[in-house]
Order: structure tokens, then C-alpha cells, then sequence
């Protein structure tokens, strides 16, 4: 049985990406204090809250808890240790992918999730990490991500118009507190990025670690960071005028190659 349960569920666009580079750079260095579970290892989880976010069937749930529960079932002994489930894509799509107008599936999927860990593991403490963002800046940030990621057509500021409350994100933290009974913890990008392992940091907070350990770990650089805008607008454009998916795709990915951007 893990000594503390960390369920990191996004949000997106807060500095996820380089938080799990991070963790998976350190994971020797933190073997004896923290198990992980990464984004990799939970690909058809993380299938199936994407499919909860976006249709919010139960069916779609009930294949989310199963699925939940076949990651716990598969852990190994670790009495000693912390264990850390995090990916951004757990707590469903980024908002404003198809008709997803928000993050209120996230709340659901947490409860969930916590009443199935408590049943495995009813003496560890189980605890909620959420990184967050400025509303400004990550709904800018969401909207060019979609831009180079989808299909979106929208201009910026009619985005900013219909999504606007998606970016409240401390909201969606403290509608998760209200419902989930486990202490939850939040910290945004605007502190999180200046401290030394940057997003990890107050997710290893929470873990911890030996001072001695933590001295021994090393940063990952920023990752997924946003192209220029010359290149943004050029993938926007494609967007607007390339109807056949499989061309636009193409024509996109030889637009963010030339840029040097994966």
C-alpha cells in the first residue's frame, strides 16, 4: 500500500508537460521515495476520461472507474512511498475541443477516483494536486494550442467571448474541495515556473522528499512552449482554407517542422 496517494488531473496549458519531463528525468534519483504513474502507462485511462468529458455518459464513467481500478490493482508493494498519477488528459479534453465548453467533468472523475483509491488503500493519504494559471494568460494559451493542435477556425477574441469562464480555474479547485473529502492543493504557473525544478516543485512538495534528495534533483527544460506568431497566424490560416483533414494535417506539420516545433 503507497504512504500517500497524489492525484494530479491538469489543468492543461499550467506547466504539465514540463512537470511530467521533470518527474521522468528524476525518476532514479526518486525511486525510493516516489512511484509514478505517467501519461504512457495510462493511455486507455486517459482514453476513456477523455471520452467522459466529452459525452458524460455513465457508461463512459463506469469504463473510467474500471479502468482506475486496473492501474491500483497492477501497483506493486510500496509501503514507504508516495505514489503520483498525474496527466492533464485524466481530468478530460481541453475545453473548447469539439462542443467541451468546461472543466466541470473533472470534478466527477476525482470523486470517483478518490472513492476507488480509499476502498484499495483505505490507510493512505490521498491527496489532490491542481496546477492552475492566470485566466488570461491560459485562455490565450488554450486558444493557440488548439489552433496548432485542431482544426479551430474561431478568431482569438471570439474565443476569449465563448470560454471565458472555462479559464476560471481556482473555480474549478474549489468546486473539486467542495466535493471530493481530501485536502486539495493548487499552485499557479506564475510561482510555480521561478522555483527550481519549476511545475514539479510544488507537486514534490507535497511528496516530501529528504533535502538530500531534493538537492540531487535536476530541472527539465520548458517543453510545448507556444511558436511565433507569424508561424501561429500561418497555422490559423491553414486552418481556415484547407478543408481535407488529411492535407491540413500535412500542410500544418510542415509549417511547425520548418518552425523547429514538434
Amino acid at each position: 500500500m503507497p504512504r500517500r496517494i497524489i492525484l494530479h488531473t491538469g489543468f492543461h496549458k499550467t506547466g504539465t508537460t514540463s512537470m511530467t519531463t521533470t518527474l521522468r528525468a528524476n525518476r532514479a534519483a526518486l525511486k525510493s521515495q516516489v512511484a509514478m504513474r505517467l501519461p504512457p502507462q495510462m493511455r486507455e485511462l486517459i482514453s476513456a476520461t477523455r471520452g467522459y468529458s466529452t459525452w458524460r455518459d455513465p457508461l463512459t464513467l463506469i469504463k473510467a472507474e474500471t479502468r482506475f481500478h486496473s492501474l491500483l490493482d497492477a501497483l506493486p508493494s510500496m509501503p514507504r512511498r508516495t505514489l503520483i498519477i498525474t496527466s492533464e488528459e485524466l481530468g478530460g479534453h481541453l475545453p473548447g475541443r469539439g462542443d467541451l465548453m468546461d472543466y466541470s467533468a473533472m470534478p466527477i472523475i476525482l470523486y470517483s477516483f478518490w472513492t476507488i483509491a480509499r476502498e484499495k488503500f483505505p490507510q493512505a493519504d490521498i491527496q489532490i494536486y491542481l496546477s492552475t494559471r492566470n485566466q488570461a494568460d491560459w485562455l490565450v494559451s488554450a486558444y493557440w494550442q488548439h489552433v496548432k493542435s485542431s482544426s479551430m477556425t474561431l478568431d482569438l477574441d471570439a474565443f476569449l467571448v465563448k470560454f471565458h469562464d472555462a479559464g476560471d480555474l481556482v473555480s474549478i479547485v474549489n468546486e473539486i474541495a467542495s466535493r471530493v473529502p481530501c485536502p486539495v492543493h493548487h499552485c499557479a504557473l506564475e510561482d510555480s515556473q521561478h522555483r527550481h525544478l519549476g511545475p514539479a516543485d510544488p507537486l514534490l512538495d507535497l511528496c516530501e522528499i529528504p533535502q538530500k534528495v531534493r538537492n540531487t534533483l535536476q530541472a527539465a527544460p520548458a517543453e510545448n512552449i507556444r511558436p511565433d506568431m507569424a508561424t501561429l497566424l500561418d497555422l490559423l490560416e491553414v486552418n481556415r482554407t484547407v478543408k481535407d483533414p488529411e492535407k491540413r494535417v500535412s500542410i500544418k506539420t510542415a509549417i511547425m517542422a520548418k518552425a523547429n516545433i514538434t
